[in-house]
């Protein structure tokens, strides 16, 4: 054991767990990560070892969302959970339950076995889509006073099931009246460099415009964050007391899809030749999401800015993200580097 401690991180092979498995490594924590198959661990310990050597301070352990087995001998014995593990897709689902199902019943799995081990505290991962407002603003800021509404019929199967999962994460540790405490990050947008070809969807806009995938620019923008920030946050989170029982919304600047494009045009040279110039007039996404179900879920946003603030974050916490350009062409140079573009 560490003498920092032993943190266990749920979906230590995810573009965020990985990254919170190097920030606690590299703070002399012990870690243990979760992956669904132990053939994994091989690529996993490739992929952290590429920032950060783990020597004998990292181990793996084979879970499932959807199953109970594993979850007990995973948190036995560890001081904190940092519960990152969550379904995450490009396009919505025909069926929201789907995402939903193994979003709210993992999150019930891991905080339980949290707590019939005591750990002293539990950080959720949750998403900005589980503190966003109803649509209908041209512009809106959100804090983490605000809970998307899920009577509300625009809410798409990805924020319910954040939603729902932060939720019962909160009711678990509510209802426990244990030693137990609960802290959320809560991301947007997140890029930053990746350690695999195996990345996140968020990291797909950054790789679509390098691409040349996308024909181009729709009025389309977004809070972003650098992963390397979010995984800070994740351990600020865990080791303050002052973050007991608080969530924390992890986002720097709103960023329109034709801004990424001119950074990456004026920052990569021949790399950011195939990044599109033209916009994109807003009827012609419409009708192209008619047959394109990826874009179906986006179209509703056109126009919008929706700006989230993690000024609690940087006040309770001192936390400070890097700058939206450093962390879109870190992630660049990383999808060029391992030929993902």
């Amino acid at each position: 054991m560490s003498g920092q401690g032993t943190v266990l991180v749920t979906g230590g092979s995810g573009f965020i767990g990985s990254w919170c498995v190097i920030a606690l490594l590299q703070q002399g924590y012990a870690v243990r990560t979760t992956v669904r198959d132990l053939a994994r661990e091989s690529t996993v310990r490739a992929a952290i070892g590429k920032v950060v050597d783990p020597q004998d301070r990292l181990s793996f352990h084979a879970v499932e969302l959807t199953a109970d087995a594993g979850w007990d001998a995973a948190a036995n014995g560890c001081d904190y959970m940092l519960h990152v593990a969550s379904p995450v897709v490009a396009v919505e689902p025909k069926n929201a339950d789907d995402l939903i199902v193994p979003a709210r019943d993992g999150t019930r799995r891991a905080v339980g076995a949290a707590l019939k081990a005591g750990v002293k505290r539990v950080v959720l991962t949750s998403s900005v889509a589980a503190t966003s407002p109803r649509p209908g603003a041209r512009e809106s800021v959100s804090d983490e006073s605000i809970w998307t509404d899920l009577d509300d019929p625009t809410v798409g199967a990805y924020a319910r099931s954040k939603t729902l999962a932060e939720r019962a994460a909160w009711d678990l540790v509510d209802g426990s009246a244990g030693a137990t405490t609960l802290a959320t990050v809560n991301p947007s947008m997140v890029v930053g460099p990746i350690l695999s070809p195996d990345f996140s969807a968020s990291v797909q806009v950054v790789q679509r415009l390098l691409s040349g995938t996308v024909p181009g620019l729709p009025r389309l923008g977004f809070c972003f964050v650098d992963v390397r920030d979010v995984a800070d946050l994740h351990v600020r989170a865990m080791t303050a007391p002052e973050a007991a029982g608080q969530r924390f919304i992890a986002a720097r600047d709103f960023a329109w899809m034709a801004d990424l494009a001119a950074l990456l045009r004026a920052s990569l040279g021949d790399a950011a030749s195939k990044v599109p110039t033209r916009r994109v007039p807003d009827f012609v996404l419409r009708f192209a999401a008619l047959f394109d179900k990826s874009l179906a879920s986006v179209t509703p946003r056109l126009g919008e800015k929706r700006v989230f603030s993690s000024a609690k974050a940087q006040r309770m916490l001192g936390w400070r993200p890097r700058p939206v350009e450093e962390a879109v062409l870190d992630c660049a140079r990383s999808l060029i580097a391992t030929g993902a573009v």
